[in-house]
């Protein structure tokens, strides 16, 4: 069980930290086409779409790697007040009634969406250079995939937290500012008061 969980962590992170420097690509991309638009005044039909389908990669390829760091949104304000096991008891209840239906749907849609656009080559019909978009279908089923994992990874770490009353969480790269602003006056605090 707990071997998953590391797997699955490790497979989400590494996705989301490659797909990440899409960011890095997204921001030069931009930044010619606004050379080019304003400064030179020939601007690219392919820019838009470009920055668009990598933005849509980047966002489907980086939900595992926030489900892997807790990052999606939820209502903490009363989940954070209950005992592990009772948040624990309803993540379960949750995923297993609507997170693993959703992504199924997810993956089902998208392989049919993605082998129908790979077959007949589908290509942007809002773009005036046609770009093509079949391979960008394909990030749907991709994506979907890789919630799955990490998805059954979410139901072990709460069935351990039933087991255990204790959350087995992830490898923390990320940080909340607030967290991390708390963390450092409570360092300074215990420095002044020795």
């Amino acid at each position: 069980m707990l071997s998953f969980i590391r797997f699955a962590d490790a497979l989400s992170a590494a996705f989301g930290k490659a797909f990440a420097w899409l960011i890095i690509l997204m921001t030069f991309g931009t930044s010619y086409e606004v050379f080019v638009r304003y400064v030179l005044n020939s601007p690219t039909p392919w820019a838009f779409d470009v920055s668009f389908i990598m933005y849509g990669t980047l966002f489907m390829m980086g939900g595992a790697y926030t489900l892997s760091r807790g990052g999606h949104v939820r209502g903490d304000f009363l989940y954070r007040m209950w005992p592990p096991r009772t948040q624990a008891a309803v993540d379960l209840v949750l995923y297993l009634i609507f997170f693993f239906p959703g992504v199924t749907a997810l993956i089902a849609a998208g392989w049919k969406y993605a082998s129908r656009s790979w077959r007949y080559g589908e290509v942007s019909a809002n773009s005036p250079a046609g770009i093509p978009i079949f391979q960008f279908k394909t990030v749907i089923v991709a994506a979907g995939i890789l919630l799955f994992i990490q998805g059954i990874a979410e139901v072990l770490r709460a069935v351990h937290c039933l087991r255990t009353g204790v959350w087995l969480r992830g490898d923390g790269d990320v940080e909340e500012t607030e967290d991390a602003m708390m963390r450092q006056a409570s360092a300074a605090e215990g420095d002044a008061h020795p």
